[in-house]
């Protein structure tokens, strides 16, 4: 674990969406271990948002952890018994992104939020078997459509492979089944490679995109 900064996911958790852009949901949520073994316990957030608020400020709101896509404002942010609560607006009428934005939110295509941070205090928890993030500097809250998890396995499967190293066919797999693939079809990939996906099976195609867009952003 180093204070550098990270990114951590969760599924897309909107309590409303309006037509002029405003929606709420969670961009944290408490308790619940993510595929990196870090738990983010309540009270994580109080310090970086105290000094955000002395500001006069709130975290950018940002498409894709692309820090020159802003696609909105937060208006609200703070903690409740759930984990980060989050209040913001689309420009919608300013911005094309965030007008595309709203409609994908609204239709349920983004799969998760992302916040970005710096880690300033941790330790391990061996009977939850994970890395319990105790305060976490806030930078921003990201609109996503591949939670950046996914992202960092197959970064690391293409990593391997840049290396000249084989990777272990469960890291493969995993990353597979990630971005849509079923286990018969992952399988079947890492046996015949792009050649397993037929132009009928739509799923799978949709998936193979997915998996290249990815591998193409890394």
């Amino acid at each position: 674990m180093l204070t550098t900064k990270q990114r951590l996911d969760i599924p897309l958790t909107v309590k409303s969406v309006s037509d002029s852009g405003e929606f709420e949901g969670y961009g944290s949520v408490f308790g619940v271990k993510d595929s990196y073994s870090d738990i983010v316990v309540p009270g994580a957030f109080l310090k970086s948002l105290n000094t955000w608020s002395s500001k006069g400020k709130l975290p950018a709101m940002l498409w894709q952890h692309n820090m020159s896509e802003p696609v909105g404002v937060y208006t609200e942010m703070r903690e409740d018994e759930t984990g980060l609560y989050v209040k913001g607006r689309l420009l919608i009428d300013d911005d094309p992104l965030a007008k595309r934005a709203h409609a994908h939110m609204k239709a349920g295509s983004l799969s998760g939020l992302s916040i970005g941070y710096i880690l300033k205090d941790w330790e391990y928890d061996k009977d939850k078997g994970g890395w319990l993030l105790k305060e976490i500097d806030l930078w921003e809250v990201s609109l996503v459509t591949f939670p950046a998890n996914d992202e960092a396995r197959i970064s690391e499967v293409k990593s391997l492979l840049e290396r000249g190293e084989t990777p272990p066919p469960s890291k493969v797999e995993r990353a597979l089944r990630e971005v849509g693939f079923s286990g018969s079809q992952a399988k079947a990939f890492m046996a015949k490679g792009y050649g397993a996906i037929t132009p009928r099976d739509a799923a799978a195609d949709q998936a193979l995109q997915s998996l290249k867009t990815l591998i193409n952003r890394i």
